[in-house]
């Protein structure tokens, strides 16, 4: 059958996705009734719930594609005039967590970051420049623990080059496998640094076979990856891999126009005291000087002042430079596009018209994935864990967010995040968490005494953290407490009923023969008759000759006490079967 593509540009409707896909509408509303969705023909489904729909429909020969028409995109790149110069390439490091990404660029730039970082793991997107034979090269630092995947989507959407660091004593991991991917769907080129080869057990071979199997094949045995074995501990070939860097970027004639507007895209943003919004950008294209205005998103600003990736003031930035700014209105979104315009009124203008696209974006798709997923997977009594997010920067929020999505609660937790946001903990975090059995996770960020006290009044409990993966649990143990415990039932036995001594309304005296398994004080029992079941109850004490024994076996007679909550009509011939059960607490 021959495979059919479709794609979706931000949304679809019922009626556009029916017509694509060759079906009535009829059917189509139908399927979405089944699982939950009471759709009209003109409603909107986005990308990820047309995908859901397609796979209950079982419709193997569509594929679905994205079509990309935001303005916000991260990919920056453009037509160039034939004015454009040639600009230092941007490389993004990246790999599996503790290959020593932040060791090597620790090395190249001679600064000490990794003890400094929570855990000893990059915790944000970083970005550096450094000269080798006198040219400029450009380097993100992207965070390499898997809960920054959107972080580090971004790192590769914004490159010309990923280095990819795998250790030689440690192979290829998930990580490296998605760096791999990211690199490619960017279509950045990629080197590979074989990083740890003074270690012992370090098999530089087997690492690039490894490689070859996950699709990168070496220069060396025919391919077109370059490889270059390294030891960013002991600086040993680094001149090498940044000659190889380099030699890369002349194949690729990376070039940019300075002649226009300054664009680019915000690496970065957050808030400090005295100095309001802290911007990091990478510029892409144009001269972006100091007096400028610029727009991003839905926020704007006259770029107060700038400094280098060293802290130093600068007045302007030239593509593939980043840069920190102050001057923005409002925190813009990581990821953002920012372009320079001519006056404030221009960009107070654009600001407004890309808050009203963004609003507009967001209310197109008006039936979401996790709408339908919430609807398909979770019951009626499903439990709702509130969170509130707040971190030092908009990745960051960005990331936590991200993973708490990505935790399997099996259908039965609602993840809510009731606000996100950038700085401190403060009174209204506080306020709206107040009476809503709300947590307010903190990532690198403080709590002040004041906010501290009022939410230990107000029973709100707050955790702040540094490292995210701790965070990640904290969150994971929290929604594991909401869940009902696993009740565990093993059988044990079985009983003839030969005789009724005594029947009472909480408690029955009987005899039998045990048919199989056995007989103890503290099993419980249900009472069947024929196919009927009577009831369940609870053996309290077992005779054997008028004798208290543990147990009864099979093949053996003897006589049962048995407890019960109402009363039960035991009769000769009835049987009674032995279990026991047990709670056992659930985790995700």
């Amino acid at each position: 059958m021959e495979e059919k593509t479709i794609q979706i540009a931000g949304s679809i409707t019922v009626d556009e996705l029916a017509t694509a896909l060759g079906l009535s509408v009829t059917e189509l509303i139908g399927t979405l009734f089944k699982n939950g969705i009471v759709a009209t023909i003109n409603q909107r489904l986005d990308y990820e719930t047309a995908s859901i729909i397609i796979d209950e429909l079982g419709l193997k020969n569509v594929k679905l594609e994205k079509k990309n028409t935001s303005t916000r995109t991260s990919d920056l790149r453009r037509e160039l005039s034939d004015k454009a110069v040639t600009r230092p390439p941007v490389v993004a490091v990246m790999g599996h967590v503790d290959h020593g990404k932040t060791t090597l660029l620790d090395t190249l730039l001679n600064k000490k970051t990794v003890e400094g970082e929570a855990g000893g793991i990059t915790q944000h997107i970083s970005a550096y420049q450094l000269k080798h034979d006198d040219r400029l090269i450009t380097f993100l630092d992207t965070p390499g623990h898997e809960a920054f995947v959107a972080i580090r989507q971004h790192g590769a959407m914004l490159t010309d080059i990923v280095v990819i660091v795998v250790a030689a004593d440690d192979g290829v991991k998930p990580q490296t496998v998605e760096a791999i991917n990211f690199a490619k769907s960017a279509n950045a080129k990629i080197i590979v640094a074989i990083n740890k080869i003074d270690r012992e057990g370090a098999d530089i071979q087997r690492t690039m076979a490894d490689l070859s199997n996950h699709g990168l094949q070496p220069e060396e045995w025919g391919g077109d990856i370059t490889m270059v074995p390294i030891s960013a501990k002991m600086n040993q070939n680094l001149d090498k891999l940044l000659d190889m860097i380099l030699l890369t970027a002349d194949i690729e004639e990376l070039k940019a126009d300075i002649d226009i507007p300054a664009e680019g895209l915000v690496i970065e943003s957050h808030m400090e005291t005295g100095k309001g919004s802290v911007v990091n950008l990478l510029v892409t294209g144009g001269e972006l000087k100091v007096g400028e205005f610029i727009v991003a998103g839905s926020t704007y600003g006259k770029v107060r002042t700038m400094l280098d990736w060293k802290g130093k003031p600068r007045g302007k930035a030239t593509p593939s430079t980043p840069v920190t700014i102050t001057g923005f209105k409002e925190l813009p979104n990581f990821g953002d596009r920012f372009a320079e315009v001519k006056d404030e009124k221009t960009a107070r203008k654009m600001a407004l018209l890309n808050a009203q696209a963004i609003a507009n974006e967001s209310a197109s798709a008006n039936v979401t994935s996790s709408d339908l997923l919430r609807m398909m997977n979770v019951a009626d009594n499903s439990k709702v864990f509130n969170v509130i997010i707040k971190g030092d920067v908009l990745g960051s929020v960005t990331s936590v967010v991200d993973s708490l999505k990505l935790i399997d609660t099996k259908g039965e937790i609602t993840l809510n995040i009731v606000s996100t946001g950038v700085g401190d903990i403060n009174e209204n975090d506080v306020y709206m968490a107040a009476g809503g059995n709300t947590v307010i996770y903190g990532f690198n960020v403080s709590v002040p005494i004041n906010i501290s006290k009022m939410a230990a009044r107000d029973g709100v409990p707050i955790r702040t953290y540094r490292v995210i993966y701790e965070l990640l649990d904290d969150a994971k143990y929290e929604m594991e407490s909401l869940l009902d415990a696993e009740i565990i039932e093993e059988d044990k036995g079985e009983m003839k009923v030969l005789g009724v001594f005594r029947t009472e309304k909480t408690s029955i005296i009987a005899g039998g023969e045990v048919l199989k398994g056995d007989a103890k004080p503290g099993f419980l029992a249900r009472v069947i008759r024929g196919k009927e079941y009577l009831g369940e109850a609870e053996v309290a004490s077992v005779q054997k000759e008028k004798i208290d024994v543990k147990e009864l076996t099979a093949g053996e007679t003897g006589g049962l006490a048995l407890k019960t909550t109402s009363k039960i009509d035991l009769q000769i011939g009835d049987r009674l079967k032995f279990f026991t059960r047990e709670s056992k607490k659930r985790t995700l």
